[in-house]
């Protein structure tokens, strides 16, 4: 797999040759990280914070609300380390820092340990000070503390001169269920795809940058089929993971709905097709996944109109039911409710709103028994779903939220307010 790699200094993406030599500017990294998150997590390098002349904190924070990112660059204690995973990253990457008293105090799963490695020799300080140590013997030290390694090939890395696949093999079996990801010099989707055999993930900046390599072939080399025409079958679904229905892509439609961010796929009967363009339920693009066999994708889309099937509906089984059929119901209806009908009351007078909302979870409180609490629950629900609409907030804002508190380590005390909110 692919993990697109962003590196930032004076608040920009930049490449470096060799990790000193700027040679590529690309200016703000956000509509870049809006790009790359297709392909999934994304790494994000804070240069300035690693040579210890400033940070890229704000800009940092800002990509953490547009993608899934494991940051690295200047974590070198455990409280940093703990305030970017509170923050909503993934994952930490530690270089100098990953040392066993640091590792300890830190989940094992979310960090990952950074060995830049010269022919096989760890070295530090920008890559300029040989330690002595082999990238093998740090890797058999570190792996009970970590749940991943970044191996760097510094020689090979911005140069798009190829990366070390010979190593790749013997460093995925050392790191035993630790995840290898290796960075320097991807310069081909045929180095991916042998990565991807090999157990690793490639980490590639400088060959996406340079239009070298797209993003949806990179994306897309590691797959493979087995049907006569080649095609891979893609499982749509929406941001909630409901499934919307089957669809078929080959790398032309692959890279169409890269480039454009949209549901686009390969029909056998007419070739290229662009989801709504004559029905209007149009799709946002908003993830592509592989499945463990590389056989079939998943995208997950955003949803307009009546649905994805051609006969109108949100799925090819049917409307989809439960809470996301209520909440996008009422998100319809918030400008055309008709008037005098309850939910526009609800609407239109938010002091109602607020009693209902008040009076209804007082009474979920108190219910006993599984019946009692299934329809106080639903009453609570009904009533917070039209808070929502009348914000403009969607399921997938919400569970998007519940998402990254989940991520966090350190936790609040949860208690109860007083009336004063203290």
């Amino acid at each position: 797999m692919i993990v697109p790699s962003i590196d930032l200094m004076d608040r920009n993406a930049v490449q470096l040759v060799g990790g000193k030599q700027k040679v590529l500017d690309a200016g703000d990294p956000r509509p870049i990280a809006e790009k790359f998150r297709l392909a999934g997590e994304i790494a994000v390098v804070d240069l300035d914070a690693a040579l210890g002349c400033g940070n890229n904190n704000e800009t940092i924070r800002d990509l953490l609300r547009l993608a899934p990112c494991r940051i690295g660059g200047g974590v070198r204690d455990v409280p940093t380390a703990l305030a970017w995973l509170d923050a909503g990253a993934t994952k930490v990457v530690l270089g100098t820092a990953a040392t066993p008293d640091v590792l300890t105090r830190l989940p094992r799963e979310r960090v990952v340990a950074a060995l830049d490695a010269v022919d096989g020799e760890v070295v530090v300080d920008g890559w300029r000070t040989k330690t002595g140590a082999s990238v093998a013997d740090r890797m058999r030290e570190l792996r009970p503390l970590v749940g991943g390694f970044l191996v760097t090939f510094v020689e090979r890395e911005g140069r798009m001169q190829g990366t070390a696949l010979e190593r790749v093999a013997q460093l995925k079996e050392i790191c035993g269920d630790a995840e290898l990801t290796v960075a320097g010099g991807f310069t081909t989707t045929e180095e991916i795809a042998e990565a991807d055999r090999l157990g690793a993930n490639a980490q590639v900046g400088m060959a996406l940058y340079t239009d070298k390599m797209s993003l949806a072939d990179a994306i897309a080399a590691p797959l493979r089929s087995d049907r006569p025409d080649g095609l891979w079958p893609t499982v749509v679904v929406d941001e909630q993971g409901i499934a919307l229905g089957l669809a078929y892509s080959d790398l032309e439609s692959l890279r169409a709905a890269v480039d454009a961010r949209r549901g686009i796929y390969h029909s056998r009967s007419r070739g290229l097709w662009i989801k709504g363009d004559t029905s209007g339920a149009t799709q946002d693009l908003l993830r592509i996944d592989l499945d463990c066999d590389r056989d079939t994708l998943r995208f997950v889309v955003r949803q307009h109109g009546a649905g994805f099937c051609h006969r109108g509906t949100r799925t090819c089984w049917g409307d989809a039911g439960g809470i996301p059929r209520l909440a996008r119901r009422l998100a319809a209806r918030r400008d055309s409710a008709p008037t005098g009908s309850y939910t526009r009351r609800l609407f239109d007078d938010p002091e109602l709103l607020r009693a209902k909302l008040m009076e209804e979870a007082a009474e979920l409180a108190e219910a006993a028994g599984k019946d009692a609490v299934i329809w106080e629950a639903a009453d609570v629900l009904y009533f917070t779903l039209v808070a929502m609409a009348r914000g403009g907030v969607t399921l997938a804002d919400v569970a998007a939220e519940l998402d990254r508190r989940a991520l966090r380590l350190t936790r609040r005390a949860g208690d109860a307010k007083t009336k004063e909110g203290k």
